[in-house]
């Protein structure tokens, strides 16, 4: 076994290409390690100490997130709070405390769960992910990133850098919420994340919904019919077709048809609260908290 302390990018690159496994937070390998999920890498590559991967940088086209941004972070950064304020509300439920102070945007990515907060909201934004290696790097759209729980189309030698995410038009916003049985150290039963645009008089402009842990990767879903409704009208029909669209599984957790249920619930709510943000309206992070959704305190 090796481990091996990266100083630059290029370095871990270089280790990557020789089988390491980048590793930083560290809080879904070695959770799932311990649960028996599958073994510690053999070849490991600590990249928590590369500064040029922490940075939130906003460009002409967006805002640009280092891969080792942590969550902690993003919850509070003035920026990603407020105009992106849908993965502030993802972020702000990862785990406890010292997970988000601990895990990074990047990691949370890249270990592909269908369940994760961050991940439904990221795609109804149009997030893009930046893979690189020694061979050189590209941007993949975070949708086309996943293909199965705990897989994605990164070769061995990809480390991901950054998450690209556009410039939000105006009177936009997003929001994500999910179902939960506790209010810390929970994955989610369900989750919703939606994004939305409104148009002067206050109707649909733009709606993109994406569901959370009720299908083998994040499920997604631009309703382009919606354009001209009303916001109300809108959100029951999302409601519907997450509902029809969702293939949950039954758990110790919860059942399928509990959350199908739900998860149209969810996204009802996520289409709510993203169109009162886009009207200019404050509402506070996580949405979870500041519209009583999911456990009590």
């Amino acid at each position: 076994m090796s481990f091996t302390i990266a100083k630059s990018v290029d370095e871990a690159l270089a280790a990557m290409a020789k089988g390491a496994r980048p590793i930083a937070g560290g809080t879904d390998l070695v959770v799932g390690a311990r649960h028996g999920k599958a073994a510690l890498p053999t070849d490991l590559v600590a990249i928590d100490r590369l500064d040029e991967l922490k940075s939130v940088t906003t460009t002409n086209d967006g805002v640009s997130i280092g891969a080792l941004v942590t969550h902690h972070e993003i919850e509070m950064h003035p920026l990603l709070s407020t105009a992106y304020a849908g993965l502030a509300d993802g972020s702000a439920l990862v785990g406890s405390p010292s997970t988000r102070h601990i895990g990074t945007l990047g990691g949370n990515i890249m270990n592909a769960s269908p369940a994760m907060d961050t991940g439904s909201p990221l795609a109804v934004m149009g997030a893009e992910v930046e893979l690189r290696s020694q061979k050189g790097s590209r941007r993949v759209p975070i949708e086309e990133l996943w293909t199965a729980p705990g897989k994605t189309i990164a070769a061995p030698d990809e480390l991901c850098v950054a998450i690209h995410i556009p410039a939000p038009a105006d009177r936009s916003n997003s929001a994500y919420v999910r179902l939960e049985y506790r209010r810390a150290m929970e994955i989610a039963v369900v989750g919703a994340a939606a994004f939305v645009a409104l148009n002067e008089d206050g109707t649909i402009a733009a709606l993109r919904v994406g569901l959370t842990a009720v299908s083998p990767k994040i499920f997604t879903g631009e309703f382009v019919a919606q354009i001209g409704k009303s916001v109300a009208d809108a959100a029951l029909v999302v409601e519907r077709v997450s509902k029809e669209q969702a293939k949950p599984i039954s758990d110790v957790r919860a059942s399928d048809s509990y959350r199908r249920h739900t998860v149209g619930v969810m996204a009802r709510r996520a289409v709510e609260a993203a169109a009162r943000r886009a009207a200019g309206e404050t509402i506070a992070i996580p949405v979870n908290r500041a519209i009583g959704i999911g456990a009590a305190s």
